[in-house]
């Protein structure tokens, strides 16, 4: 038997029994009351005489290990009914034929009475111990499937490898039919190809030097385009500068002559209000001289 997995598998074992404990001494003595007698399944007996201090489980070839309650004999001569220990799904990585049995006839051979000793000297009474040692068998047992079912026999593996090797081998000759009927084909095609690429190149620098001109040409005329604008801006600049000299010039001219004329009427003003006052300072002085005169009159009539 070769294994198909290199690296160990770790199961979990459980009793399928719902209500009981393996370590519990009470359910155990429970199930000894309704115990039957051996059946052809599988047996496995522990003799705890320091005569043969060994344990034998055995089961038939080819036959594998059903779900439900198995007896053991023990070494009191009892029998007990327990319910069989389950393990995890078991998952098949190659396709075993049915006919090839799992265990082939194994012998386990387990040394039962010194363990047996060694848990009475820790505290165990007999039926615990025994149970113990029959929970022991029961694992080893069912970690002997599980090993044997991950396993394959030398005439599975040399037909899985004769069929890996039948499709590596029409691969090959897949890949020499390929090489020889279209390598030819995809090289003629990767030439054509390369030759494309390359036409497509030529096409693409003609297109980009032609892009470059016409881009330097437009740069150009825009450049001489700005020139002649800023010429232009530049004229119109000097000219409404010279407007706005003119202009400015003007104004002061007319702003001059409207002073020298304000200054020629406010002068007129003054020599018209000069003359104005010696003409009202000379008809004061008649009056006054009037009024003097009339009452000098008046003085001498009156004297």
């Amino acid at each position: 038997m070769v294994l198909k997995q290199c690296h160990p598998r770790l199961k979990l074992f459980v009793f399928n029994h719902p209500e009981k404990k393996c370590c519990d001494p009470s359910a155990f003595n429970r199930d000894r009351v309704g115990s039957s007698p051996a059946t052809a399944s599988t047996l496995a007996a522990v003799n705890t005489s320091p005569s043969s201090p060994r344990f034998v489980c055995e089961e038939p070839r080819g036959e594998k290990r059903a779900a439900g309650r198995k007896m053991l004999h023990l070494s009191a001569g009892t029998q007990v009914s327990v319910r069989e220990l389950s393990t995890s799904t078991r998952a098949f990585q190659y396709d075993l034929k049915p006919d090839i049995p799992n265990s082939e006839g194994r012998k386990l051979f387990f040394d039962t009475h010194a363990v047996v000793r060694l848990f009475e000297e820790n505290g165990f009474t007999t039926q615990q111990a025994e149970v113990m040692v029959k929970v022991l068998v029961r694992m080893t047992n069912s970690n002997m499937d599980v090993i044997y079912n991950d396993m394959v026999t030398k005439t599975q593996q040399e037909i899985m490898l004769q069929r890996v090797m039948s499709q590596i081998a029409a691969v090959k000759k897949d890949m020499i039919i390929l090489e020889k009927s279209e390598f030819s084909a995809l090289l003629a095609e990767s030439e054509k190809l390369k030759i494309q690429l390359l036409l497509l190149k030529v096409q693409l620098a003609d297109v980009m030097n032609k892009v470059r001109s016409d881009t330097i040409l437009d740069m150009n005329l825009e450049k001489s385009r700005v020139k002649e604008l800023k010429a232009q801006h530049e004229r119109k600049l000097l000219e409404t500068r010279t407007e706005i000299m003119e202009m400015t010039s003007e104004q002061d001219r007319h702003l001059t002559q409207t002073n020298m004329k304000i200054d020629t009427e406010v002068a007129g003003l003054k020599t018209m209000l000069e003359s104005h006052k010696l003409d009202t300072i000379k008809y004061l002085a008649g009056s006054v001289f009037t009024c003097l005169t009339v009452v000098l009159g008046f003085y001498r009539i009156w004297m």
